[in-house]
């Protein structure tokens, strides 16, 4: 499952941010990009909600500030992306 996860987490983050597979790393966090601004954070995170089926409480909204830590904050939902 942890595989399959994680393909629609990243696809996710390219999808939303127009971002390359390579693009995603440690390094990715809110407003380092264009595109991860307040209104793409909240389509990401709608994405996300949507394609996994769950509902971020506000503080994991707010606190999701990057690939890594979304990665943490997903694994809090019963989903593993590895």
């Amino acid at each position: 499952m942890s595989n399959e996860s994680k393909s629609k987490y990243d696809k996710i983050f390219c999808d939303i941010f127009e971002l390359n597979q390579s693009d995603l790393n440690e390094k990715l966090e809110y407003n380092t990009i264009e595109t991860w601004d307040s209104i793409g954070h909240m389509a990401m995170v709608a994405e996300i909600e949507d394609t996994f089926d769950i509902t971020f409480d506000t503080d994991d909204i707010v606190n999701f500030s990057s690939y890594n830590i979304g990665k943490e904050i997903m694994g809090k939902y019963g989903i593993a992306i590895e």
